[in-house]
């Protein structure tokens, strides 16, 4: 990791204990722990130095390291392995975690009401409808996926599709999760960092293969039709 020997060194004043790494970070991630925090040291996130007697003590990159690194896990699933070669190369290249691009450091963009509609030119009855057939989660403010599935519901919707008729894949994807829920039960089960961890790495992989499967079936099933 870049600046590994600074910091090899002893801990200089200034540094954060655990216990004051996890008052900073539990405002936004509440579920946070020294556990985790140990768990994303032994990734490679962080490399925090030791006092003499043994205590991690954390800079500022590492608290900004982590901040990032939980922000991707939680908004984007990122894997640990990509977020940690992320972050690592712009420090390589003479950079710091500072100068990452904003959408990484300050997380996804969230959109109110107004800004949603605006840029997806949906219109508000599309939206009220996308809200109350389960498509879309009610909310202050969207997250970037919600512009993307807005956008191809009013694409549908130009054809006839609304939102009521497309509960069945809202139905499909629950029973995906369903699915990678049972592939990781044994790791669910378990309440220690690593196990959950791993299972947060597995978990967006299961979900692209399965969306894999389905985009091949429905491909051949348009064959079919069109044939």
């Amino acid at each position: 990791m870049a600046a590994a020997s600074a910091r090899e060194r002893s801990a200089p004043a200034g540094l954060l204990s655990i216990g004051q790494v996890l008052a900073r970070l539990t405002p936004e991630f509440p579920q946070i722990s020294a556990s985790k925090l140990r768990f994303l040291e032994e990734k490679g996130i962080v490399a925090p130095v030791r006092t003499e007697s043994g205590y991690r003590k954390f800079s500022a990159s590492d608290l900004e390291r982590l901040r990032i690194a939980l922000t991707l896990q939680r908004d984007q699933y990122l894997p640990l392995k990509v977020i940690r070669e992320h972050l690592d190369e712009r420090e390589e290249n003479g950079g710091s975690v500072a100068d990452l691009p904003a959408s990484i450091v300050s997380g996804p963009r969230r959109y109110r009401r107004d800004e949603l509609l605006a840029t997806t030119g949906a219109s508000a009855q599309l939206l009220n409808d996308a809200i109350s057939s389960g498509m879309i989660a009610a909310a202050d403010a969207f997250p970037e996926s919600t512009v993307a599935l807005l956008r191809a519901l009013v694409a549908l919707d130009r054809h006839g599709i609304q939102p009521r008729h497309l509960r069945p894949l809202r139905q499909s994807a629950e029973r995906d999760v369903a699915l990678v829920q049972s592939a990781l039960s044994a790791l669910l089960r378990r309440t220690d960092a690593t196990s959950r961890g791993k299972a947060g790495e597995i978990a967006p992989e299961l979900a692209s293969r399965l969306d894999e499967v389905r985009t091949i079936l429905v491909k051949d099933a348009l064959g079919r039709l069109l044939s």
